[in-house]
């Protein structure tokens, strides 16, 4: 599976910010799909000594979530620690795994901010962008925003909100329990968003996707770099 668009990635942080602005025009926002029979995850880890990272991506059936596929790659970090780039450090690895996948999904979850963002380009529209295939942000924490705390029931939302504007929906996926901050990332709509991180979670918090790519990374951390 090969990125259908391509941009240097040896770059500063001006530069870096130019393609988000430039790349953030392309974002559709709106449902643009035909059936969704997988589903991928991304998540990306780093060693104690920052110096490498672990990429994992998961594909699953997109009702049993029943993992079918998986690739992890090895890397060194290239990109420096800068707030609001972090796409620029994950996406190179996330892509090599993409390039070795035999199965094509149909939607990405990633682990990261779409469109919550303060240039409305995170790592979810980054992907989502290159590939140009339809993708959710599905963050454990909020990056930018004000919200209301949702009720306590599974499927409450409260909406994300920057500059009088809904960047996503702070959805409860199980009773009691933290919320998600769900975001567009690309080609699909916000509602439709939570309905599939819904669908993805039916017994924990994070979708099946984040989680079962969570629990390969760091699995491969421990066996592959030294504590």
């Amino acid at each position: 599976m090969e990125p259908i668009l391509i941009h240097p990635w040896e770059l500063n942080e001006k530069e870096a910010i130019s393609i988000q602005v430039n790349l953030a025009k392309k974002v559709i926002q709106r449902d643009y799909y035909d059936q969704i029979n997988y589903v991928a995850g991304v998540d990306v880890a780093y060693s104690k000594r920052g110096e490498e990272l672990i990429a994992a991506l998961v594909i699953l059936e997109s009702t049993s979530l029943k993992l079918v596929e998986s690739v992890v790659i090895e890397d060194k970090v290239r990109f420096p620690y800068i707030p609001g780039l972090f796409s620029f450090r994950e996406l190179p690895p996330i892509i090599k795994a993409f390039k070795q996948i035999k199965i094509k999904p149909n939607l990405i979850v990633c682990d990261g901010q779409g469109i919550a963002h303060p240039r409305r380009f995170g790592l979810a529209s980054h992907l989502g962008v290159l590939f140009d295939i339809p993708t959710i942000g599905c963050g454990k924490t909020r990056l930018l925003g004000t919200y209301k705390e949702p009720e306590l029931q599974r499927g409450a939302y409260s909406p994300l909100i920057d500059n009088n504007e809904v960047i996503g929906n702070v959805l409860r996926t199980q009773d009691n329990i933290k919320p998600v901050f769900v975001s567009i990332g690309h080609r699909i709509s916000l509602a439709t968003a939570c309905e599939l991180i819904l669908q993805f979670s039916p017994k924990y918090r994070l979708p099946e996707t984040t989680r079962q790519a969570d629990h390969l990374v760091k699995i491969t951390l421990n066996k592959i770099i030294p504590k």
